[in-house]
């Protein structure tokens, strides 16, 4: 049984990523011009197709429907992604995945969830059969269900289930990594997948300057910035100082910094504009 034959959601209208924060994309599938070329194993598991975005825009996907054969094995794998400083690293996954229940006479083998891996290297070095297609030396960051999965019904009247999932790891410290997906089992379509590191913006806090800041290495992590009073202000109390959270979100300034004599602040506080006379 293929994906056409169970009508596989993969010419699909789907919404483009949102950013609820401050973030840089190191990459997304939505955006590929032409084919993202990922790395399939085996040859007979996953397959890309076409789909298309809310704004019928021609999109890549990855889809795989080898319900009827048990202990299913398919993997496929990104290409190098550079990390670009970026300590902790958050995946967007869009996907859809079809009701094991509403597939006449599949076996119990069946699957509705798939597994998100990542392996990290300081160059392009992967080939068809290095990093081994398994758990170690692939890292394992989670098993991924789905919140609604689709069946027949659902697709005669055009109704499709899009799952969105987020997972984030770390720490990360090789030049960069890539990411992996393994199917064992499922009737499913990997819509879209975002890759993204948080960071906090450059800001103007209590009279200072503090400069963009990549979140930590951990969700819970506060890295500290140091702060540079603005022109013609000067410090009153030391160290100034700013954390940025993990979800790329400045905490309550330390210290401060004062507009010099002869000095007042304006525009709310980020300049220090000479009195008139």
């Amino acid at each position: 049984l293929d994906c056409i034959e169970v009508e596989c959601a993969f010419n699909l209208y789907v919404s483009t990523f949102s950013s609820l924060f401050f973030s840089d994309v190191l990459m997304d599938s939505t955006t590929a011009t032409a084919e993202l070329g990922w790395t399939i194993y085996p040859s007979l598991g996953w397959e890309e197709v076409s789909g298309y975005d809310e704004n019928m825009n021609t999109i890549r996907t990855y889809q795989v429907c080898n319900v009827f054969d048990s202990s299913q094995n398919n993997w496929v794998r990104t290409k190098y992604i550079r990390r670009r400083g970026a300590q902790r690293i958050h995946v967007e996954m869009k996907f859809s995945v079809r009701d094991c229940s509403s597939i006449p006479n599949v076996p119990g083998s069946c699957k509705e969830t798939f597994n998100l891996y990542y392996f990290e290297a300081d160059s392009d070095t992967a080939t068809k059969v290095y990093p081994a297609w398994m758990e170690n030396p692939w890292i394992k960051v989670d098993t991924i269900a789905a919140d609604e999965s689709f069946s027949q019904v659902d697709l005669g009247g055009r109704v499709m289930k899009i799952n969105r999932e987020v997972r984030s790891f770390g720490p990360v410290s090789r030049n960069g990594f890539y990411l992996a997906f393994q199917d064992y089992g499922a009737c499913m379509s990997l819509i879209a997948v975002r890759v993204y590191y948080r960071k906090c913006p450059r800001v103007v806090r209590n009279g200072a300057v503090f400069p963009e800041t990549l979140s930590g290495a951990e969700s819970t992590s506060l890295v500290a910035a140091r702060g540079t009073c603005i022109p013609n202000g000067e410090e009153v109390d030391v160290p100034i100082k700013l954390y940025c959270n993990g979800d790329g979100e400045w905490l309550v300034p330390i210290g401060r910094c004062m507009c010099k004599a002869g000095h007042e602040a304006a525009e709310n506080g980020t300049i220090c504009r000479g009195e008139s006379v």
